[in-house]
């Protein structure tokens, strides 16, 4: 097992996670993943392994990052004859993700942390195939853009499809948290909606696009070109907020087409 003492810490008392201590639990939301034993795995936050003990059993590799120095300590312990293991001391945040491999992700991560590591994974240049995060319900919602679309959602839906697969019992924790959780799952798309050399353009057009009730939107079109964008999104009674994904998509390939290149 390779070990990484240099980079870890004591977070503050408002990082402290809900523990799943239940491994008849993990074992069935494992079943739920497409987890093999040739993939590598990555575990953000192992806290005190039982998920990463089951990991071990079911693919090749774990990388297991976690911050907390003493819990470290006990997992260096617990794992230390395990060879297919990766434990680094380290705030996953500033942890450097695989180059070029391909990796997955199944992790309990910290409920404070869930933007920025959510981000993290999917603004990588190599974000993972797949990922399942365990996270609080409403936060997983508002990825998924279930009630209207925000920035967030619309940055991750070009390169993700996202599905909630499994809803905790909030007894499934400890300590048992108050919010309900879920369990989140991404799954990286063969082909990205939005190409690598739209991605800044697509970026600044939801970011206009959302701001001001999608005045500033309105503004980046002529009458004419607005309209025809609207007929092939198939956009009546135009408001912002209440457009799906595919409508915003659509908007920006007829911006990007008519607009900016002016074909």
């Amino acid at each position: 097992m390779s070990k990484n003492r240099n980079q870890g810490q004591n977070p503050p008392i408002c990082v402290s996670q809900n523990y799943l201590t239940s491994y008849k639990t993990i074992k069935k939301l494992l079943h739920k993943t497409s987890i093999t034993a040739g993939d590598h795995v990555i575990e953000i936050g192992p806290g005190k392994g039982h998920i990463t003990g089951l990991l071990l059993e079911n693919c090749q590799k774990v990388s297991a990052i976690e911050v907390d120095k003493k819990l470290y300590g006990r997992l260096l312990e617990k794992f230390s004859d395990d060879e297919n293991l990766d434990l680094y001391h380290q705030d996953f945040l500033q942890w450097r993700l695989p180059a070029s491999v391909d990796y997955k992700v199944f992790a309990n991560i910290p409920f404070f942390h869930t933007t920025s590591i959510l981000r993290k994974l999917t603004e990588s240049k190599n974000p993972p195939t797949e990922a399942w995060l365990t996270m609080e319900k409403g936060a997983a919602k508002r990825f998924m853009g279930t009630s209207r679309e925000s920035l967030r959602s619309l940055m991750i839906k070009p390169v993700f499809d996202l599905e909630i697969v499994y809803h905790f019992r909030r007894e499934d924790f400890h300590p048992k948290p108050g919010v309900d959780v879920v369990l989140l799952h991404l799954n990286k798309k063969a082909q990205p909606d939005v190409s690598p050399v739209q991605w800044l353009a697509y970026e600044r057009f939801v970011s206009a696009g959302l701001r001001s009730n999608g005045a500033e939107l309105r503004r980046m079109f002529t009458k004419k070109q607005l309209s025809r964008a609207f007929r092939e999104a198939g956009i009546h009674g135009y408001a912002s907020g209440e457009m799906l994904y595919v409508q915003w998509l659509c908007l920006f390939r007829c911006y990007y087409k008519h607009v900016l290149r002016k074909d």
